[in-house]
């Protein structure tokens, strides 16, 4: 196996404890949603497998997801099949629009503001609010630079245009946690840069070992930026590492992305035999990014 494939597998595995269920969900998300969304168990075991994953933990995991209503499973004969529900499909949809497509580039010079009115469940709305971005001023108010695209119930909707861009930035950082999505970022960046400089300098590895970082990789840039309001640049300090992580992370992936469809081509299966082609969307993830151009692609 490559070094640097060993490497991030070191580091996974280092982690504990393993969640095997949120790799699972990473696996469906960024490789097999695309392609039709429905994957047999061989198929995710022997993917699994070289995550150094046990079938037994997999397993479990699996077994967990249904029960909690993220995946739905069937069988024909004694193979299984697995794909998300519409509930899972609609939270990595939404996941989706902030992995890789990224931040608005532009603000309005207005922020919206929602007062939190008498609720059953303030602590449920509240984090579907932050979930699209949303920090909190106060116990009961909410703002984001731009309106949700649905709108939330039980709120006073206000709109509010700082004096300048100054009090604008110190609005934002009351609101969220900038630092700590920071330095997430930057955990990143330290643990994709060597990765990167791997790739840069020719470094041979195989179909299924493009296919084992190009999950890790999303798996970890996902933990951050799903973190992160995705605030107009306008509004964050310079230089911002979600910047630097976004790139890298956009140049890796577009690096490693055919040589791990071809091993979705010739291994992966589901009901009806190997995978469908990707849909239309998936030639746009990362495409903003002109530095994913700078790697020949594999």
């Amino acid at each position: 196996m490559a070094g640097f494939v060993d490497t991030l597998l070191d580091r996974f595995h280092g982690r504990t404890p393993i969640r095997a269920g949120s790799l699972i969900v990473t696996v469906f998300g960024d490789a097999v949603v695309p392609r039709g969304g429905v994957l047999s168990m061989a198929s995710l075991l022997e993917i699994m497998r070289a995550f150094r994953i046990s079938d037994t933990l997999v397993r479990t995991a699996l077994s967990r997801l249904v029960s909690d209503g993220w995946f739905e499973r069937w069988k024909v004969g004694r193979n299984s099949y697995y794909r998300l529900t519409p509930r899972g499909q609609e939270a990595f949809a939404q996941a989706t629009q902030r992995i890789y497509t990224g931040p608005s580039e532009d603000w309005q010079g207005a922020f919206d503001l929602l007062l939190l009115e008498n609720t059953q469940d303030r602590t449920a709305l509240k984090a579907e609010l932050s979930g699209v971005g949303y920090g909190a001023l106060g116990a009961d108010l909410m703002i984001a630079a731009s309106p949700a695209t649905r709108e939330p119930g039980s709120v006073l909707r206000l709109s509010a245009a700082p004096a300048d861009i100054e009090t604008a930035r110190r609005l934002v950082e009351r609101a969220w946690p900038l630092d700590e999505i920071e330095s997430r970022y930057k955990r990143f960046i330290d643990t994709y840069s060597g990765t990167l400089a791997a790739l840069e300098r020719g470094a041979k590895f195989t179909d299924l070992e493009a296919l084992l970082v190009r999950i890790l990789l999303i798996h970890d840039y996902r933990r951050a930026v799903l973190r992160d309001p995705l605030l107009p640049a306008q509004l964050l300090p310079k230089p911002w590492a979600g910047d630097r992580a976004r790139a890298l992370c956009g140049t890796i992936y577009k690096t490693l992305l055919p040589a791990s469809e071809r091993w979705i081509d010739n291994h992966a299966q589901n009901h009806s035999g190997p995978l469908p082609e990707a849909d239309s969307g998936f030639e746009e993830r990362f495409a903003s990014l002109q530095a994913a151009a700078k790697l020949k692609a594999v």
